[in-house]
Formats: structure tokens, C-alpha cells, sequence
């Protein structure tokens, strides 16, 4: 042990390398420098635990050919591009919502170039970037005026800042939800400046709990859409209508944290309890904040949407410039909203319509082709079968969709360390594990995908 760790050479001595002069030359010095001190520290971490084998042949070739690709695979890029197999469409840990090609062009434009992101081109004086698509969003929900954030939650606060600060939230028990990372409305809330007022029970709420906790100090009637999950058997709430009623009859405000938000009406496809943008302000909601990221299926965004004076409250809170979305958001948020108007087809023109609305024949298809190809390949066992895909990203829990999975095990190769290997994979393949076989779920992978998973399992199969 001792002789080997006294093998082991400095740092600075391998620099005047020739060997390791070509990688510094290839690299930088200080990459090299890192990595040396890392491997030679794992070296010796080895040896102390009686598991280092033969020392390498430091001033060698090969020695050197390893350090650069060590250097050359720190190098790659943390956030990059992967396969979702998962059957989750909306998948929150790989990135929601995919992006229509037309979404991406118009970041490439705006990104590549100047762009007139606050200049009035008529005027020729200062513009405001929110301008841009508000006229769209309007357009689509029937709101009179809309405003864009960097995303849902950052909406909910300075809607209840600019109008509830100080001031009293009423909210139902049923409704006070947590989404994704630990955040809790009742934290949103208290964060805005406003005063949450709880009412009704986490199962039943009614119009009368609403109106018999409206003091003089309340401002805002907060509905939240539980997108998230369901409270099933014995429940109530009031329609929105009714309360809608009520808050015109006392002055108040009602909001409706929508958190996904459609646009376009999914119960053809067995999705019917996501209400329509349009139908909740049709029902005499005064604003309501939706994501620009999920089922809408653009880039992350926060949209507010409602009457024109709220809406004007709101431009003018100085926290707006906190929040704000930043150009190349905008520009593919403006590019995707433009893609529900006719003679554009949503459903076929933006990648997460399609997926949820894509016949279950089309996705058998591409299960069926894949497993082909697979099989051709070898080292692997496949088979088709029928599986559940879910919308995601908090919206629709108990709703799935009807797909096909292409099942895959390797010999002597346990289905976790499968999943470690796609992981690794260039691009990366994640997909899920049921009953010790690797799922790959065909409804959020697209045709240009399979090449791609069956790259991956050839690497991971080869001898």
C-alpha cells in the first residue's frame, strides 16, 4: 500500500509530461490541472481501501488519451436534450411542455438578432414587450386586456399584490393546494402581502361560507383549480358563476388560479375536466392565471387574463419588472398562441396537443416498429403491450390516456441498472420500470425518437 502510494506522482511533475503538454495544448491547463488532482485523488482513496489495482503508466499515451476524455466529458453540456419514454406528457422533470418547431424559429430570430422587443415600431418611441401578445391571448380567451409573467406561480402573487395586499383572501379548505417543490397557496398568499381567510371543509364548501366570511376587509375570492389531485365522494363547491355573482354583488374581485389552462376544449379525448380559459371568464370570473407551459404547450410563462382595469392595476405594481418575461419566452409564447388560430390546427401543430390527441392505432404503430427494430439489433428481449399514459405537469391525475409501451429487458442485466445505462446515453432515454422490464412508452415518442432509443440500447447491449 505504502510503496504504491509513494508511486504516485505530483501534479506538477505530470504537467512537464510531454504526453500531458499535448492535452493542456488540446484543452486548457487549469482543466487539466482539475482533472489530474481528481483521478489522483481517487487513486488514492483506492489504495488506502485496499482496492487499487496496477498503477497506470502516467507518462504514457494512453495515460493522457484518458485524462482528455475525462476533460472532454466534464465538458458536456448539465441541461441538454432527452427522450421521454415515460408516457407522461407533461413531465415536470423533463422540461413540461416540447415546443412546435414554429415556437423554436421565432426564438432563433428574436435570440440571433435585435429584435423590437421594447420599441413601438409605428412610433417609433418605447414599447412594452407585454404588448406583443396580449392581442393574441385576448383574442383566444375572450379576456379584455392579459398580461404575461415569468411563470404561473409569479402570476398568483402579483395578482393578489395588486389587489389583496393588506387585505382579506377568502379561499376554500378544498382548494388549498401545494404543487410541485413544497409550495403551498396558503404561503403564495401570505408572501403577496394579503391575509388568507379559510372557509367551508376540505370536502364541502357552499356559496353561503363565502358569503357569510366577506367582512369589510375583504378584498379578493380566490378559486383554485385542483388540477393536481381529487377529492371524490362526498363533496361540494359552488359554481363559478355563483360566486362570480357574489363578488359583484359585495365589489369584490374573483380570481381563478387556473394553473395549467386550455385553450381549446380536450373532453373529445377523454379529458373533461380541464376547464376552457374562455368558459371561466365566460362565467363572470374578473381574472384567472394559467401556465404557458403545460396544456397550453408553449414556453414557460405565467399568463393573467381578465378585466382591463385589474389588468392595468397590475402593469403598473413595481414588482411586474421582478417578474417579467424575457424575450425569447415571449417570442415562443407569441409564435405557439398563434398556432390556435385558423387555418392552423393545434392539435396537430403543437407537440403536446398532438401527443394527447394522436389516435391509439398511430401509437401501436410506432410501438410495433420500434420493438422491430430493437429485436433486429439483439441483446435485448421485446415485447408490446398495451400501458396508461397521464398528461402531467399537475394537471388531470386520474385521467389516463390509452397508449402502448414497448418492454424490454436485457439478459442478466436488472431492469434498474438498464434504466442507469439509458440514462447515460447519448441522448439520454428515460423511460419507466414495471415488473422488472424497462417501459417505454410510445405516446410521448416521436418517430424521430426511435432511431435514437435504439442507438442507445445498441451501446448498452454491445459486447
Amino acid at each position: 500500500m505504502n510503496s504504491q502510494l509513494r508511486q504516485l506522482p505530483q501534479v506538477d511533475t505530470l504537467l512537464h509530461s510531454p504526453a500531458i503538454a499535448k492535452v493542456i495544448d488540446a484543452c486548457s491547463r487549469q482543466e487539466v490541472i482539475d482533472a489530474l488532482r481528481d483521478l489522483l485523488s481517487r487513486l488514492r482513496v483506492d489504495i488506502l481501501a485496499g482496492h487499487a489495482a496496477e498503477l497506470p503508466d502516467f507518462a504514457g499515451d494512453r495515460f493522457a488519451q484518458g485524462l482528455h476524455a475525462q476533460i472532454l466529458k466534464a465538458r458536456a453540456p448539465n441541461l441538454r436534450a432527452v427522450v421521454n419514454a415515460t408516457g407522461i406528457i407533461i413531465h415536470t422533470n423533463l422540461g413540461r411542455a416540447r415546443l412546435a418547431p414554429e415556437a423554436l424559429a421565432a426564438m432563433q430570430d428574436v435570440g440571433a438578432q435585435a429584435s423590437n422587443l421594447e420599441l413601438n415600431l409605428t412610433t417609433g418611441k418605447r414599447g412594452s414587450r407585454y404588448d406583443h401578445a396580449e392581442a393574441l391571448i385576448c383574442e383566444l380567451t375572450g379576456a379584455d386586456a392579459a398580461l404575461i409573467v415569468n411563470n404561473c406561480a409569479a402570476a398568483v402573487v402579483l395578482g393578489l399584490m395588486g389587489t389583496a395586499m393588506g387585505r382579506k383572501v377568502i379561499a376554500s379548505r378544498g382548494e388549498l393546494i401545494e404543487i410541485g417543490g413544497s409550495f403551498r397557496l396558503p404561503d403564495v398568499i401570505a408572501q403577496s402581502g394579503a391575509v388568507l381567510k379559510e372557509v367551508g371543509a376540505t370536502n364541502k364548501t357552499r356559496i353561503g361560507d363565502y358569503a357569510d366570511a366577506i367582512e369589510d376587509d375583504v378584498a379578493v375570492l380566490l378559486k383554485s383549480h385542483t388540477s393536481n389531485f381529487r377529492i371524490v365522494g362526498f363533496t361540494a363547491s359552488p359554481a363559478r358563476e355563483d360566486l362570480a355573482k357574489l363578488a359583484k354583488d359585495r365589489d369584490l374581485i374573483l380570481i381563478e388560479d387556473l394553473g395549467s389552462g386550455v385553450l381549446i376544449d380536450l373532453s373529445p379525448f377523454g379529458l373533461a375536466d380541464e376547464p376552457v380559459v374562455a368558459d371561466i371568464l365566460k362565467a363572470g370570473v374578473d381574472l384567472v392565471m394559467f401556465s404557458g407551459d403545460k396544456l397550453l404547450g408553449g414556453p414557460q410563462a405565467g399568463i393573467i387574463a381578465g378585466r382591463a382595469d385589474i389588468i392595468a392595476q397590475l402593469r403598473a405594481h413595481p414588482l411586474l419588472r421582478a417578474l417579467r418575461i424575457d424575450k425569447l419566452s415571449l417570442a415562443a409564447l407569441e409564435a405557439t398562441l398563434r398556432l390556435y388560430r385558423a387555418p392552423n390546427d393545434p392539435l396537430t401543430r403543437i407537440p403536446v396537443l398532438r401527443m394527447l390527441s394522436e389516435p391509439l392505432p398511430t401509437v401501436q404503430a410506432r410501438a410495433d416498429l420500434l420493438a422491430g427494430m430493437l429485436h433486429d439489433q439483439g441483446g435485448c428481449e421485446v415485447s408490446v403491450a398495451p400501458s396508461a399514459a397521464y398528461v402531467g405537469g399537475g394537471a388531470m391525475p386520474q385521467q389516463d390516456l390509452a397508449s402502448f409501451a414497448v418492454s424490454v429487458s436485457v439478459p442478466d442485466l436488472p431492469a434498474d441498472d438498464l434504466a442507469k445505462a439509458l440514462r447515460h446515453a447519448h441522448p439520454p432515454v428515460i423511460g419507466r420500470i414495471h415488473q422488472g422490464r424497462m417501459l417505454l412508452d410510445m405516446r410521448t415518442v416521436t418517430d424521430d425518437d426511435l432511431p435514437r432509443i435504439a442507438a442507445a440500447f445498441n451501446a448498452v447491449t454491445a459486447p
